[in-house]
């Protein structure tokens, strides 16, 4: 089957399989695993900080990111849309034991004057700002110009608030802006990003940011669940992850583009080829939830697994596994079942 569902559907490569067979471990709690500590001072440089955590993931890296900075009681400020509010299970609340301020921010992009007006000093009646938190690449498929993460942090900094970035997909953000990693998280005092994401590791993502700021996110690592013992076999993996993939990624988003402007041709689909940054494609096509389920249906027929629509949007994501043969399927398959969505099956 061609998965386009998510670019987390991605199996290791044949590389990353041998190290992980030949990966050098120890037990990670008690900090000798040496494959973890090369991995962790390799994402630490690869996003310009001082320190890097290994985590099982990324919900897990921006929880234990707000469990670190934020007192309890206090409030974060981010985007309605942004994945530490839509996608990870109202996990602030329980973990951290913080409220969200939530801000309009279309397309990831905080407006600072908005931002301004929602940021709080503790009194009587209203908690304190501790934590302002941007996303980049977006939960959208857009990107945030490093401009408008300066106005943010510049906000920040007159607030005295220490910044967090939901940088699950930042080396797609970098290949769009045509950056570094660095360049992106310079703008924050820490970064999460995933290996799992875009970058074919199978498991895993990396918190970065101040050496005493890590130090004790390690701690609450461990109250979390996540002290892993011979975790190195799974660092390995991120190792060629983050030496080979993300100079990949530019052909994704290629693809993703190609892709877009291939269903922006098919009568009905609502897409805006050119809001199209990264490898994810967002587009609508009104129809009812059996009418979605007979699309589903007819490209899985065709042998293409796709999610559902989601808030009425349809999301097919690029990835390493798949090369322009899988991408002409997938265009193929739409031209056939967006024609005749109701015989797709």
């Amino acid at each position: 089957m061609i998965d386009i569902r998510s670019d987390t559907v991605t199996q290791p490569t044949e590389a990353m399989r041998k190290a992980m067979a030949a990966a050098e471990v120890g037990d990670d709690v008690y900090n000798d695993d040496p494959t973890i500590k090369r991995l962790e001072e390799m994402s630490a440089g690869i996003a310009g900080k001082e320190a890097a955590l290994f985590v099982p993931s990324g919900t897990f890296g921006n929880q234990l990111a707000l469990f670190t900075w934020c007192p309890r009681g206090s409030e974060v400020a981010l985007g309605e849309e942004c994945h530490i509010v839509a996608h990870e299970a109202g996990a602030p609340a329980v973990i951290a034991g913080v409220q969200l301020r939530c801000i309009s921010a279309p397309d990831g992009v905080l407006n600072p004057a908005e931002l301004r007006k929602r940021l709080r000093r503790q009194d009587l009646h209203a908690p304190a700002t501790s934590l302002i938190c941007m996303e980049n690449a977006h939960s959208s498929g857009r990107v945030v110009s490093l401009a408008d993460m300066d106005a943010v942090k510049s906000l920040a900094a007159e607030w005295g608030l220490p910044v967090h970035l939901d940088g699950a997909r930042i080396f797609n953000a970098a290949a769009a802006l045509n950056c570094s990693a660095a360049d992106i998280a310079a703008r924050t005092d820490s970064v999460m990003f995933c290996l799992s994401k875009g970058l074919c590791a199978p498991v895993g993502s990396m918190l970065a940011g101040p050496k005493d700021f890590i130090e004790a996110a390690r701690l609450k690592r461990k109250v979390m669940g996540g002290g892993m013992r011979q975790a190195g076999i799974l660092a390995a993996a991120g190792i060629v992850a983050l030496t080979e993939h993300p100079p990949l990624l530019a052909g994704d988003h290629e693809r993703a583009k190609k892709l877009a402007r291939s269903l922006e041709g098919i009568e009905g689909i609502q897409i805006d080829s050119k809001a199209v940054d990264i490898n994810m494609v967002f587009f609508s096509y009104g129809t009812d939830a059996k009418g979605a389920a007979n699309i589903v249906e007819g490209f899985a027929k065709r042998g293409i697994r796709i999610s559902p629509p989601a808030d009425g949007r349809f999301r097919f994501a690029m990835h390493y596994w798949i090369g322009d043969k899988e991408l002409d399927a997938i265009i193929s398959a739409a031209t056939e079942v967006f024609a005749n969505p109701k015989g797709a099956r």
